[in-house]
């Protein structure tokens, strides 16, 4: 009998009626169509309704994004107000942690505002879409946002691999290759750096970031669990166990399918719980 773990899910969107109000035209076709989000589930969900959800699949805590888009964003790119993201905390702080999204063209103003977002509002960390923007990871002008997490001692995520969006005046080339992390974690060797998305295509590569550096991490979010590489599994199952974060980046991924799938790979129980639960506690420090 597998062993009851009470996961904690790193990278979750807020999906409340009030939230998706801001969502601009266009967002339903990506949601729906795309990534097959039930309708049901992208209509929205009230605060009570998504702790229901996260109690079935077994999943404690998820972190929420307050995720930012800049000028060079996907068509209907929208961002969310930090503010929303920590009246949820405030309302569930036992259950929901906020990550502070990041837009690096905002300079330093946006570097205090996500002092702001740490110090006055309790977010646990950083989050950001290098592909919003056309600047891979290792561009100049998400270094004042990399100091600042190393001042403030918090994590950073950022999205590796592919884009999921595709539309005619949107960039086609990728800006997401896990190696740009490499030049990052050389030169700020105490941030902690998330890879999200796990990296496809380019798994082996993030896998080879995360060997590399001991602050580099990998999650695992946004992609199936039954679909992922044969390597990415033997790694989280092995040496990689104590660098792979969970994640479902709902509504892409459902809580309870994505539990049940990670269920299947059958890992080691070591690897399982410190996938779930045991790496989040100690990289956010919770």
């Amino acid at each position: 009998m597998t062993e009851k773990i009470m996961a904690i899910d790193a990278v979750v969107n807020l999906w409340t009626p009030e939230v998706l109000a801001l969502r601009p035209q266009g967002r339903d076709a990506f949601y729906q169509d795309k990534m097959r989000v039930p309708g049901a589930t992208d209509a929205g969900l009230t605060l009570e309704a998504m702790l229901a959800r996260m109690d079935e699949a077994g999943i404690e805590r998820a972190f929420l994004i307050a995720h930012r888009c800049g000028p060079k964003g996907p068509p209907a790119c929208w961002r969310l107000p930090y503010e929303m993201v920590a009246e949820a905390v405030a309302a569930h702080p036992d259950r929901f942690s906020g990550l502070a999204g990041i837009d690096p063209t905002e300079g330093m103003a946006g570097v205090r505002a996500l002092e702001s977002a740490v110090r006055e509002m309790g977010f646990i960390g950083a989050h950001g879409y290098p592909h919003w923007f056309e600047l891979a990871p290792n561009h100049a002008r998400w270094y004042p946002f990399y100091a600042k997490c190393v001042e403030l001692d918090i994590p950073i995520q950022l999205q590796v691999g592919q884009s999921m969006i595709y539309a005619p005046d949107y960039p086609t080339e990728s800006v997401g290759r896990p190696i740009t992390l490499d030049p990052v974690a050389c030169h700020f060797p105490e941030l902690k750096l998330i890879g999200i998305h796990v990296g496809i295509p380019w798994v082996d590569e993030m896998i080879a970031m995360a060997w590399k550096h001991p602050n580099v991490f990998v999650g695992t979010d946004a992609h199936s669990p039954k679909y992922w590489p044969q390597s990415f599994v033997r790694y989280m199952d092995s040496y990689g166990r104590y660098k792979v974060l969970f994640g479902t980046d709902f509504p892409v991924l459902q809580f309870e399918r994505t539990m049940a799938e990670i269920d299947a790979l059958g890992l080691r129980a070591e690897s399982r719980a410190a996938v779930l639960r045991g790496n989040a506690q100690r990289i956010y420090r919770l």
